[in-house]
Formats: C-alpha cells, sequence, structure tokens
C-alpha cells in the first residue's frame, strides 16, 4: 500500500465516522429540511431537459431523495447508479420512482439501485456523494473509483458533490485519477464553481 493510499484511507475512516456521527445526532425536522431542493444559482447551471444523475443516499451521506423529486417535477429524467461488482465500470440507469422507490433493487454491498432491465442513460448533470472535501475542490470518495472513472469517461458532465459542512477539511491528498467537481453543496453554503 503507498504512502498515500495510507493517508487516504486513514482521512476516509475518520471523515466517515465524523460524517455519521454528525447526520445521526441531526433531528428528524432539520434533516427534512436540509437538501430539500438545490440552491438557486446550481438551477441555474442545470440545462432545461438535462438528465440528472443522483444517488441513493447510504447512512449518514448527504440525501439526495428530495433532489430526485425535485428534478423529476421540474421535468427531467432521473437516473440512478448501478454496479455490477467491485471491478464492474459503473453506469446509470433511468429511476422512475424517487417517491416510493419501488423500482430500485439491492445490489452489491446492500446498496439500493435500479434494476437491470431499467434503460441506461448518461447523466449531464452529476449530484454525487463525498466523504470529505476541501474549500478549493478537492474531495475525497469511497475509495472504489467508481465516480472517478465515469467523470474522467464523461469529462463534459456538471458535477456537484454532497456533503455536511463537518467534511469540510483543510487540505486532501489529490492524485491525477482524481477527477475535479464542478461545486460543492453543504446545507449552509456553495463551494465554487471551480
Amino acid at each position: 500500500m503507498t504512502d498515500i493510499t495510507q493517508q487516504k484511507a486513514a482521512i476516509r475512516k475518520a471523515l466517515r465516522k465524523a460524517r455519521g456521527e454528525h447526520a445521526a445526532n441531526l433531528p428528524a425536522e432539520v434533516s427534512a429540511l436540509v437538501f430539500r431542493a438545490p440552491p438557486a444559482p446550481v438551477r441555474e447551471l442545470v440545462p432545461e431537459g438535462a438528465v440528472i444523475g443522483l444517488y441513493r443516499a447510504d447512512t449518514g451521506e448527504a440525501p439526495a431523495g428530495s433532489y430526485a423529486r425535485h428534478f423529476m417535477e421540474a421535468g427531467h429524467t432521473i437516473a440512478l447508479p448501478r454496479i455490477e461488482g467491485l471491478d464492474s465500470p459503473m453506469t446509470f440507469h433511468v429511476h422512475t420512482d424517487p417517491y416510493g422507490e419501488g423500482d430500485l433493487v439491492e445490489g452489491p454491498m446492500g446498496l439500493m439501485q435500479p434494476a437491470a432491465s431499467a434503460e441506461q442513460v448518461i447523466p449531464d448533470v452529476l449530484f454525487m456523494p463525498l466523504v470529505g472535501f476541501t474549500q478549493s475542490g478537492d474531495r475525497i470518495g469511497q475509495g472504489g473509483g467508481f465516480y472517478d472513472r465515469w467523470l474522467e469517461a464523461h469529462p463534459d458532465t456538471l458535477a456537484f458533490g454532497l456533503a455536511w459542512d463537518v467534511q469540510l477539511v483543510e487540505e486532501l491528498p489529490v492524485e491525477d485519477h482524481d477527477m475535479p467537481l464542478t461545486a460543492i453543496i453543504t446545507p449552509t453554503r456553495i463551494y465554487g464553481p471551480f
């Protein structure tokens, strides 16, 4: 394991813990209000008719369900990531039920995702979860590289990170394969566009 890989693993562990504790301590009425709809400056960047890629939040992650409902009500096609395995590329498939999630199935690592039969699409705009980020837009994800590989293959995608304020750190180790984001959105502010 390289030095930077060890650094990232330690950072992920500490930030996952802080993120999980923060999310667990939020009162239900506060959780229902944060990330309710994208901020106006972000909505202004989203092209009319764009396919919107989102994610189904895992425990502790910034919730994206309200964004899915917002964009669907605005007439956008919503897509969620689907993976077959750790060595498979991530693809995006149409998500038709952001209210009841009846179109999702359990995937690898227990994550809910669209069924294999759901139409595959390429998002024009992508909202993704983060483990940590800096004010200058550096980010660290879960460590599987799925989003980095997807963004490298789709460089014209508008990519936004969603995170809790507690996930902000002064600096992060960055490697060549770490793809930049357009902006990062927290409950209290927008960092970027970068």
